[in-house]
Protein backbone atom coordinates (compact mmCIF):
# COMPACT_ATOMS: atom_id res chain seq x y z
CA UNK A 1 0.00 0.00 0.00
CA UNK A 2 1.33 3.49 -0.92
CA UNK A 3 1.94 6.26 1.55
CA UNK A 4 -0.87 8.38 0.14
CA UNK A 5 -3.38 5.57 0.68
CA UNK A 6 -2.22 5.21 4.30
CA UNK A 7 -2.62 8.93 4.89
CA UNK A 8 -6.20 9.08 3.39
CA UNK A 9 -8.29 6.16 4.63
CA UNK A 10 -11.67 5.35 3.08
CA UNK A 11 -14.68 7.14 4.44
CA UNK A 12 -16.45 3.78 4.84
CA UNK A 13 -13.94 2.68 7.47
CA UNK A 14 -14.38 3.57 11.15
CA UNK A 15 -10.93 4.68 12.43
CA UNK A 16 -10.05 4.46 16.12
CA UNK A 17 -9.95 8.00 17.43
CA UNK A 18 -7.26 7.26 20.05
CA UNK A 19 -4.84 5.70 17.58
CA UNK A 20 -5.39 8.56 15.21
CA UNK A 21 -4.62 11.03 17.99
CA UNK A 22 -1.52 9.14 18.92
CA UNK A 23 -0.37 8.99 15.31
CA UNK A 24 -1.02 12.65 14.94
CA UNK A 25 0.80 13.40 18.14
CA UNK A 26 3.83 11.44 17.09
CA UNK A 27 3.89 13.08 13.74
CA UNK A 28 3.59 16.49 15.22
CA UNK A 29 6.32 15.74 17.71
CA UNK A 30 8.70 14.68 15.06
CA UNK A 31 8.01 17.64 12.90
CA UNK A 32 8.00 20.26 15.66
CA UNK A 33 9.71 19.18 18.82
CA UNK A 34 8.98 22.48 20.60
CA UNK A 35 5.21 22.31 20.30
CA UNK A 36 2.80 21.62 23.15
CA UNK A 37 2.27 17.95 24.08
CA UNK A 38 -1.62 18.34 23.96
CA UNK A 39 -3.13 15.97 21.29
CA UNK A 40 -5.88 18.41 20.26
CA UNK A 41 -3.55 21.23 19.87
CA UNK A 42 -1.11 19.46 17.65
CA UNK A 43 -3.74 17.53 15.51
CA UNK A 44 -3.69 18.16 11.71
CA UNK A 45 -6.81 19.75 10.02
CA UNK A 46 -7.31 17.05 7.37
CA UNK A 47 -7.96 14.45 10.05
CA UNK A 48 -10.93 16.43 11.29
CA UNK A 49 -12.26 16.64 7.74
CA UNK A 50 -12.07 12.87 7.40
CA UNK A 51 -13.88 12.35 10.68
CA UNK A 52 -16.62 14.82 9.75
CA UNK A 53 -17.15 13.21 6.34
CA UNK A 54 -17.42 9.75 7.96
CA UNK A 55 -19.97 10.98 10.46
CA UNK A 56 -22.08 12.62 7.71
CA UNK A 57 -22.05 9.47 5.53
CA UNK A 58 -23.10 7.27 8.42
CA UNK A 59 -25.84 9.69 9.41
CA UNK A 60 -27.33 9.79 5.92
CA UNK A 61 -27.30 6.00 5.70
CA UNK A 62 -28.97 5.67 9.09
CA UNK A 63 -31.62 8.25 8.16
CA UNK A 64 -32.47 6.38 4.95
CA UNK A 65 -32.83 3.08 6.78
CA UNK A 66 -35.08 4.62 9.42
CA UNK A 67 -37.17 6.36 6.77
CA UNK A 68 -37.69 3.13 4.77
CA UNK A 69 -38.58 1.20 7.91
CA UNK A 70 -41.05 3.79 9.12
CA UNK A 71 -42.58 4.02 5.59
CA UNK A 72 -43.31 0.26 5.52
CA UNK A 73 -44.97 0.43 8.89
CA UNK A 74 -46.93 3.65 8.24
CA UNK A 75 -47.74 4.21 4.52
CA UNK A 76 -48.10 7.70 3.34
CA UNK A 77 -51.59 8.74 2.44
CA UNK A 78 -52.11 9.26 -1.34
CA UNK A 79 -54.65 11.69 -2.65
CA UNK A 80 -58.19 10.14 -3.02
CA UNK A 81 -59.03 8.70 -6.52
CA UNK A 82 -62.09 10.41 -8.08
CA UNK A 83 -65.11 8.15 -8.89
CA UNK A 84 -65.05 6.55 -12.34
CA UNK A 85 -67.85 7.47 -14.71
CA UNK A 86 -69.68 4.37 -15.90
CA UNK A 87 -72.68 3.83 -18.13
CA UNK A 88 -75.42 1.63 -16.73
CA UNK A 89 -78.56 -0.04 -18.00
CA UNK A 90 -81.35 -1.87 -16.26
CA UNK A 91 -81.63 -5.65 -16.33
CA UNK A 92 -84.51 -7.01 -18.33
CA UNK A 93 -85.62 -10.65 -18.11
CA UNK A 94 -85.29 -12.70 -21.25
CA UNK A 95 -84.72 -16.15 -22.62
CA UNK A 96 -81.58 -16.98 -24.49
CA UNK A 97 -81.28 -19.26 -27.45
CA UNK A 98 -78.96 -22.20 -27.84
CA UNK A 99 -77.35 -22.43 -31.29
CA UNK A 100 -77.05 -25.98 -32.63
CA UNK A 101 -75.29 -26.96 -35.85
CA UNK A 102 -76.74 -29.87 -37.80
CA UNK A 103 -74.95 -31.64 -40.62
CA UNK A 104 -76.70 -33.18 -43.60
CA UNK A 105 -76.91 -33.30 -47.36
CA UNK A 106 -79.08 -32.13 -50.24
CA UNK A 107 -81.40 -34.58 -51.95
CA UNK A 108 -83.80 -34.19 -54.86
CA UNK A 109 -87.44 -33.72 -53.95
CA UNK A 110 -88.52 -35.72 -57.00
CA UNK A 111 -86.66 -38.18 -59.21
CA UNK A 112 -88.19 -39.71 -62.31
CA UNK A 113 -86.97 -42.44 -64.64
CA UNK A 114 -88.10 -41.82 -68.21
CA UNK A 115 -89.06 -45.11 -69.88
CA UNK A 116 -90.00 -46.10 -73.42
CA UNK A 117 -93.72 -46.83 -73.92
CA UNK A 118 -93.35 -48.87 -77.10
CA UNK A 119 -90.81 -51.15 -78.69
CA UNK A 120 -88.31 -49.80 -81.16
CA UNK A 121 -84.78 -48.91 -82.11
CA UNK A 122 -83.31 -45.65 -80.82
CA UNK A 123 -82.81 -43.36 -83.79
CA UNK A 124 -81.72 -40.20 -81.96
CA UNK A 125 -80.99 -39.01 -78.39
CA UNK A 126 -81.67 -35.30 -77.89
CA UNK A 127 -80.43 -34.62 -74.32
CA UNK A 128 -77.22 -34.96 -72.33
CA UNK A 129 -76.61 -35.20 -68.57
CA UNK A 130 -77.00 -31.78 -66.96
CA UNK A 131 -79.55 -30.46 -69.47
CA UNK A 132 -82.64 -28.78 -68.04
CA UNK A 133 -85.92 -29.95 -69.54
CA UNK A 134 -89.56 -28.94 -69.20
CA UNK A 135 -92.72 -30.98 -69.56
CA UNK A 136 -92.94 -32.32 -73.12
CA UNK A 137 -89.31 -31.71 -74.08
CA UNK A 138 -88.21 -34.40 -76.61
CA UNK A 139 -85.61 -36.72 -75.12
CA UNK A 140 -85.21 -39.52 -77.69
CA UNK A 141 -86.80 -40.66 -80.99
CA UNK A 142 -87.45 -44.27 -82.03
CA UNK A 143 -87.68 -45.71 -85.54
CA UNK A 144 -91.41 -45.42 -86.39
CA UNK A 145 -91.77 -47.53 -89.59
CA UNK A 146 -93.94 -50.22 -87.97
CA UNK A 147 -96.10 -47.64 -86.25
CA UNK A 148 -96.65 -45.76 -89.50
CA UNK A 149 -97.84 -48.95 -91.24
CA UNK A 150 -100.18 -49.87 -88.40
CA UNK A 151 -101.69 -46.40 -88.51
CA UNK A 152 -102.36 -46.66 -92.26
CA UNK A 153 -104.16 -50.00 -91.85
CA UNK A 154 -106.30 -48.68 -89.03
CA UNK A 155 -107.24 -45.64 -91.06
CA UNK A 156 -108.34 -47.88 -94.00
CA UNK A 157 -110.58 -49.98 -91.76
CA UNK A 158 -112.12 -46.84 -90.38
CA UNK A 159 -112.88 -45.53 -93.86
CA UNK A 160 -114.66 -48.76 -94.83
CA UNK A 161 -116.75 -48.79 -91.68
CA UNK A 162 -117.79 -45.20 -92.18
CA UNK A 163 -118.81 -45.92 -95.77
CA UNK A 164 -121.06 -48.79 -94.73
CA UNK A 165 -122.65 -46.65 -92.06
CA UNK A 166 -123.35 -43.90 -94.56
CA UNK A 167 -125.02 -46.35 -96.94
CA UNK A 168 -127.26 -47.65 -94.20
CA UNK A 169 -128.20 -44.19 -93.05
CA UNK A 170 -129.08 -43.03 -96.60
CA UNK A 171 -131.24 -46.10 -97.39
CA UNK A 172 -131.59 -48.27 -100.59
CA UNK A 173 -131.23 -46.49 -103.93
CA UNK A 174 -134.01 -46.86 -106.60
CA UNK A 175 -131.77 -48.67 -109.02
CA UNK A 176 -131.07 -51.34 -106.44
CA UNK A 177 -134.80 -51.78 -105.85
CA UNK A 178 -135.36 -52.15 -109.63
CA UNK A 179 -132.54 -54.67 -109.87
CA UNK A 180 -133.98 -56.73 -107.04
CA UNK A 181 -137.43 -56.59 -108.65
CA UNK A 182 -135.91 -58.05 -111.79
CA UNK A 183 -134.34 -60.81 -109.76
CA UNK A 184 -137.71 -61.62 -108.27
CA UNK A 185 -139.34 -61.83 -111.70
CA UNK A 186 -136.59 -64.08 -112.97
CA UNK A 187 -136.95 -66.33 -109.93
CA UNK A 188 -140.71 -66.51 -110.46
CA UNK A 189 -140.22 -67.52 -114.12
CA UNK A 190 -137.79 -70.29 -113.15
CA UNK A 191 -140.25 -71.45 -110.52
CA UNK A 192 -143.11 -71.63 -113.06
CA UNK A 193 -140.94 -73.57 -115.51
CA UNK A 194 -139.93 -76.00 -112.79
CA UNK A 195 -143.56 -76.41 -111.77
CA UNK A 196 -144.68 -77.15 -115.37
CA UNK A 197 -141.89 -79.70 -115.75
CA UNK A 198 -142.86 -81.33 -112.45
CA UNK A 199 -146.50 -81.62 -113.53
CA UNK A 200 -145.54 -83.17 -116.84
CA UNK A 201 -143.23 -85.75 -115.28
CA UNK A 202 -145.83 -86.51 -112.65
CA UNK A 203 -148.38 -87.33 -115.41
CA UNK A 204 -145.90 -89.58 -117.17
CA UNK A 205 -145.13 -91.39 -113.94
CA UNK A 206 -148.79 -91.98 -113.31
CA UNK A 207 -149.17 -93.34 -116.83
CA UNK A 208 -146.14 -95.54 -116.30
CA UNK A 209 -144.22 -93.81 -119.06
CA UNK A 210 -141.54 -92.40 -116.73
CA UNK A 211 -139.68 -93.65 -113.77
CA UNK A 212 -140.39 -92.53 -110.24
CA UNK A 213 -136.75 -91.37 -109.85
CA UNK A 214 -137.26 -88.73 -112.54
CA UNK A 215 -140.24 -87.33 -110.62
CA UNK A 216 -138.10 -86.96 -107.49
CA UNK A 217 -135.42 -85.05 -109.37
CA UNK A 218 -138.02 -82.74 -110.91
CA UNK A 219 -139.43 -82.06 -107.43
CA UNK A 220 -135.99 -81.01 -106.20
CA UNK A 221 -135.57 -78.56 -109.05
CA UNK A 222 -138.97 -77.09 -108.29
CA UNK A 223 -138.05 -76.67 -104.62
CA UNK A 224 -134.82 -74.83 -105.53
CA UNK A 225 -136.69 -72.47 -107.81
CA UNK A 226 -139.21 -71.71 -105.09
CA UNK A 227 -136.36 -70.98 -102.63
CA UNK A 228 -134.65 -68.64 -105.06
CA UNK A 229 -137.92 -66.81 -105.66
CA UNK A 230 -138.49 -66.41 -101.90
CA UNK A 231 -134.96 -65.10 -101.37
CA UNK A 232 -135.31 -62.61 -104.18
CA UNK A 233 -138.60 -61.41 -102.80
CA UNK A 234 -137.07 -61.00 -99.33
CA UNK A 235 -134.18 -58.93 -100.66
CA UNK A 236 -136.64 -56.82 -102.59
CA UNK A 237 -138.74 -56.29 -99.51
CA UNK A 238 -135.59 -55.36 -97.53
CA UNK A 239 -134.54 -52.90 -100.19
CA UNK A 240 -137.95 -51.34 -100.31
CA UNK A 241 -138.19 -51.16 -96.47
CA UNK A 242 -134.60 -49.81 -95.92
CA UNK A 243 -132.14 -50.63 -93.04
CA UNK A 244 -133.44 -51.12 -89.52
CA UNK A 245 -132.38 -49.09 -86.49
CA UNK A 246 -130.53 -52.07 -85.11
CA UNK A 247 -128.40 -52.39 -88.25
CA UNK A 248 -127.50 -48.75 -88.19
CA UNK A 249 -126.55 -48.97 -84.48
CA UNK A 250 -124.39 -52.02 -85.11
CA UNK A 251 -122.58 -50.30 -87.94
CA UNK A 252 -122.02 -47.25 -85.81
CA UNK A 253 -120.39 -49.49 -83.20
CA UNK A 254 -118.12 -50.84 -85.91
CA UNK A 255 -117.13 -47.29 -86.85
CA UNK A 256 -116.35 -46.49 -83.19
CA UNK A 257 -114.12 -49.54 -82.91
CA UNK A 258 -112.31 -48.53 -86.08
CA UNK A 259 -111.76 -45.02 -84.71
CA UNK A 260 -110.29 -46.49 -81.50
CA UNK A 261 -107.95 -48.57 -83.62
CA UNK A 262 -106.78 -45.44 -85.42
CA UNK A 263 -106.24 -43.59 -82.14
CA UNK A 264 -104.28 -46.51 -80.75
CA UNK A 265 -102.08 -46.63 -83.83
CA UNK A 266 -101.58 -42.85 -83.69
CA UNK A 267 -100.66 -43.06 -79.98
CA UNK A 268 -98.13 -45.78 -80.71
CA UNK A 269 -96.65 -43.50 -83.36
CA UNK A 270 -96.48 -40.60 -80.90
CA UNK A 271 -94.74 -42.80 -78.35
CA UNK A 272 -91.83 -43.22 -80.71
CA UNK A 273 -90.97 -39.66 -79.59
CA UNK A 274 -90.01 -40.02 -75.91
CA UNK A 275 -90.65 -36.77 -74.01
CA UNK A 276 -90.04 -35.53 -70.48
CA UNK A 277 -93.02 -36.23 -68.19
CA UNK A 278 -91.92 -33.52 -65.73
CA UNK A 279 -89.55 -30.59 -65.48
CA UNK A 280 -86.08 -31.28 -64.13
CA UNK A 281 -82.43 -31.87 -64.89
CA UNK A 282 -81.08 -34.88 -66.78
CA UNK A 283 -79.04 -36.88 -64.29
CA UNK A 284 -77.92 -39.73 -66.54
CA UNK A 285 -78.59 -41.22 -69.96
CA UNK A 286 -79.15 -44.96 -70.31
CA UNK A 287 -79.38 -45.43 -74.12
CA UNK A 288 -77.53 -44.47 -77.29
CA UNK A 289 -78.58 -44.36 -80.97
CA UNK A 290 -78.99 -47.87 -82.36
CA UNK A 291 -80.05 -49.49 -79.09
CA UNK A 292 -83.22 -51.55 -79.12
CA UNK A 293 -85.58 -50.79 -76.28
CA UNK A 294 -88.72 -52.56 -75.25
CA UNK A 295 -91.76 -51.05 -73.66
CA UNK A 296 -90.90 -49.86 -70.11
CA UNK A 297 -87.18 -49.82 -70.94
CA UNK A 298 -85.16 -47.07 -69.12
CA UNK A 299 -84.01 -44.14 -71.25
CA UNK A 300 -82.95 -41.31 -68.88
CA UNK A 301 -83.21 -40.24 -65.23
CA UNK A 302 -84.49 -36.79 -64.27
CA UNK A 303 -84.19 -34.97 -60.95
CA UNK A 304 -86.17 -31.93 -59.86
CA UNK A 305 -84.16 -28.78 -60.50
CA UNK A 306 -86.40 -26.20 -58.82
CA UNK A 307 -87.17 -28.08 -55.62
CA UNK A 308 -84.66 -29.73 -53.28
CA UNK A 309 -84.89 -31.38 -49.88
CA UNK A 310 -82.28 -30.94 -47.16
CA UNK A 311 -81.99 -33.82 -44.69
CA UNK A 312 -80.15 -32.95 -41.46
CA UNK A 313 -79.11 -35.28 -38.65
CA UNK A 314 -80.48 -34.39 -35.23
CA UNK A 315 -78.46 -35.30 -32.10
CA UNK A 316 -80.05 -38.04 -30.03
CA UNK A 317 -80.51 -35.82 -26.98
CA UNK A 318 -82.70 -33.43 -28.99
CA UNK A 319 -85.13 -36.09 -30.18
CA UNK A 320 -88.63 -35.15 -29.14
CA UNK A 321 -87.74 -31.49 -28.59
CA UNK A 322 -87.91 -30.43 -32.23
CA UNK A 323 -91.15 -29.65 -34.05
CA UNK A 324 -92.00 -28.70 -37.60
CA UNK A 325 -92.09 -24.99 -38.38
CA UNK A 326 -88.95 -23.96 -36.46
CA UNK A 327 -86.77 -21.47 -38.37
CA UNK A 328 -83.34 -22.69 -39.43
CA UNK A 329 -80.35 -21.15 -41.18
CA UNK A 330 -78.58 -23.01 -43.97
CA UNK A 331 -75.09 -22.79 -45.46
CA UNK A 332 -73.03 -24.93 -47.81
CA UNK A 333 -69.29 -25.24 -48.27
CA UNK A 334 -69.76 -25.32 -52.03
CA UNK A 335 -71.51 -21.90 -51.88
CA UNK A 336 -69.58 -19.82 -49.31
CA UNK A 337 -71.51 -16.63 -50.16
CA UNK A 338 -74.95 -18.21 -49.67
CA UNK A 339 -76.82 -17.98 -46.37
CA UNK A 340 -80.33 -19.42 -46.59
CA UNK A 341 -83.31 -19.22 -44.25
CA UNK A 342 -86.06 -21.82 -44.17
CA UNK A 343 -88.31 -23.73 -41.78
CA UNK A 344 -88.35 -27.34 -40.74
CA UNK A 345 -90.77 -29.08 -43.08
CA UNK A 346 -90.96 -32.48 -41.41
CA UNK A 347 -89.35 -34.87 -38.97
CA UNK A 348 -88.58 -38.45 -39.95
CA UNK A 349 -90.13 -40.65 -37.21
CA UNK A 350 -87.18 -43.04 -37.02
CA UNK A 351 -83.48 -42.98 -36.18
CA UNK A 352 -80.60 -44.20 -38.29
CA UNK A 353 -79.44 -47.62 -37.13
CA UNK A 354 -75.76 -46.68 -37.39
CA UNK A 355 -75.61 -43.11 -36.05
CA UNK A 356 -78.69 -43.36 -33.76
CA UNK A 357 -79.69 -39.95 -35.01
CA UNK A 358 -83.05 -38.76 -36.20
CA UNK A 359 -83.37 -36.88 -39.47
CA UNK A 360 -85.29 -33.69 -40.14
CA UNK A 361 -86.32 -32.43 -43.57
CA UNK A 362 -86.18 -28.89 -44.92
CA UNK A 363 -87.79 -28.21 -48.30
CA UNK A 364 -86.20 -25.61 -50.58
CA UNK A 365 -88.64 -24.44 -53.23
CA UNK A 366 -86.22 -21.90 -54.74
CA UNK A 367 -82.71 -23.28 -54.19
CA UNK A 368 -79.72 -21.12 -55.16
CA UNK A 369 -77.93 -21.68 -58.43
CA UNK A 370 -75.22 -24.26 -57.96
CA UNK A 371 -76.78 -26.16 -55.07
CA UNK A 372 -77.06 -29.74 -56.30
CA UNK A 373 -78.29 -33.05 -55.00
CA UNK A 374 -75.66 -34.86 -52.94
CA UNK A 375 -73.87 -31.73 -51.65
CA UNK A 376 -73.05 -31.34 -47.96
CA UNK A 377 -74.98 -28.67 -46.08
CA UNK A 378 -75.02 -27.25 -42.55
CA UNK A 379 -78.09 -26.11 -40.66
CA UNK A 380 -78.05 -23.72 -37.70
CA UNK A 381 -80.96 -24.23 -35.33
CA UNK A 382 -81.62 -21.87 -32.42
CA UNK A 383 -83.46 -23.44 -29.49
CA UNK A 384 -84.87 -21.40 -26.61
CA UNK A 385 -83.03 -21.99 -23.34
CA UNK A 386 -84.86 -23.56 -20.41
CA UNK A 387 -82.84 -21.55 -17.88
CA UNK A 388 -84.59 -18.32 -16.79
CA UNK A 389 -82.33 -15.31 -16.76
CA UNK A 390 -81.57 -11.96 -18.33
CA UNK A 391 -80.51 -10.84 -21.80
CA UNK A 392 -77.83 -8.16 -21.78
CA UNK A 393 -75.30 -6.57 -24.09
CA UNK A 394 -71.99 -8.38 -24.45
CA UNK A 395 -70.26 -5.14 -23.35
CA UNK A 396 -71.62 -5.63 -19.83
CA UNK A 397 -69.65 -8.87 -19.35
CA UNK A 398 -66.19 -9.00 -17.81
CA UNK A 399 -64.09 -12.15 -17.87
CA UNK A 400 -61.51 -12.78 -15.19
CA UNK A 401 -59.63 -16.03 -14.68
CA UNK A 402 -62.08 -17.92 -16.87
CA UNK A 403 -65.17 -16.65 -15.04
CA UNK A 404 -67.82 -14.17 -16.14
CA UNK A 405 -68.85 -11.17 -14.06
CA UNK A 406 -71.12 -8.14 -14.20
CA UNK A 407 -71.00 -5.05 -12.01
CA UNK A 408 -74.12 -3.83 -10.27
CA UNK A 409 -74.29 -0.28 -8.91
CA UNK A 410 -75.81 0.58 -5.52
CA UNK A 411 -75.45 4.03 -3.96
CA UNK A 412 -72.50 4.92 -6.16
CA UNK A 413 -70.59 1.71 -5.40
CA UNK A 414 -69.83 -1.03 -7.93
CA UNK A 415 -70.37 -4.62 -6.81
CA UNK A 416 -68.88 -7.53 -8.74
CA UNK A 417 -71.35 -10.42 -9.32
CA UNK A 418 -70.38 -13.73 -10.92
CA UNK A 419 -72.91 -14.93 -13.52
CA UNK A 420 -73.52 -18.02 -15.63
CA UNK A 421 -73.28 -17.52 -19.39
CA UNK A 422 -76.39 -19.37 -20.59
CA UNK A 423 -76.10 -18.67 -24.32
CA UNK A 424 -74.04 -16.55 -26.65
CA UNK A 425 -76.15 -14.76 -29.28
CA UNK A 426 -73.50 -12.53 -30.79
CA UNK A 427 -73.91 -8.93 -29.67
CA UNK A 428 -76.25 -10.03 -26.88
CA UNK A 429 -75.86 -12.80 -24.34
CA UNK A 430 -78.11 -14.53 -21.83
CA UNK A 431 -76.92 -14.74 -18.23
CA UNK A 432 -78.33 -16.24 -15.04
CA UNK A 433 -77.81 -15.51 -11.34
CA UNK A 434 -80.36 -15.77 -8.55
CA UNK A 435 -79.00 -12.62 -6.88
CA UNK A 436 -79.86 -10.43 -9.85
CA UNK A 437 -83.30 -8.86 -10.18
CA UNK A 438 -85.20 -7.27 -13.03
CA UNK A 439 -84.65 -3.51 -13.20
CA UNK A 440 -81.36 -3.68 -11.32
CA UNK A 441 -78.73 -1.34 -12.84
CA UNK A 442 -75.58 -2.95 -14.21
CA UNK A 443 -72.50 -1.39 -15.76
CA UNK A 444 -72.58 -1.67 -19.54
CA UNK A 445 -69.61 0.59 -20.36
CA UNK A 446 -66.62 1.58 -18.28
CA UNK A 447 -66.30 -1.73 -16.46
CA UNK A 448 -62.84 -2.58 -17.78
CA UNK A 449 -60.44 -2.61 -14.85
CA UNK A 450 -63.22 -1.78 -12.40
CA UNK A 451 -62.68 -3.28 -8.95
CA UNK A 452 -65.20 -4.60 -6.49
CA UNK A 453 -66.36 -1.83 -4.15
CA UNK A 454 -65.00 0.99 -6.31
CA UNK A 455 -66.79 4.32 -6.27
CA UNK A 456 -68.48 5.14 -9.56
CA UNK A 457 -70.43 7.99 -11.08
CA UNK A 458 -73.53 6.67 -12.89
CA UNK A 459 -74.63 7.72 -16.33
CA UNK A 460 -77.59 5.98 -17.95
CA UNK A 461 -77.01 4.27 -21.27
CA UNK A 462 -78.01 6.34 -24.29
CA UNK A 463 -77.43 9.72 -22.60
CA UNK A 464 -74.54 12.01 -23.23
Amino acid sequence: MSASESQFPSSDSQPNSQSDLQLSSQTDSSSSPQSSPSPFRFKKPWVWAIVALSLMTGGVTAWRWIASTSGAAQPTQSPQTPPRTVEVTKLSPGTGVRPIELLGQVESTAQATVRAQTNGVIRQVLVQPGDRVTVGTPIAILNDSDQQLALAEAQAELAEARSNLARLEVGTRPEIIAQRQAVVRSAQARERAAADNFNRINSLVQQGAAAQRLLVETQAVLNDAQGARLSAQAELAEAEAGPTAEEIAAQRATVTAAEAGVNQARLALQRTQITAPTAGVVRERRVSPGDYVESSGEVTTLVAGDRLDVFLELPEELSGRIASGLPIGLSARALPQWQGRATLTGIVPSADSASRRQRVRVQLNNPPQGLLSGMAITGRLELPSNTPGFVISRDALTQRQGRWYVFTVTNGTATQVEVELVSDMGERVAIANQQLQAGQPIVVRGGDGLQNGAAVQVREAGRG
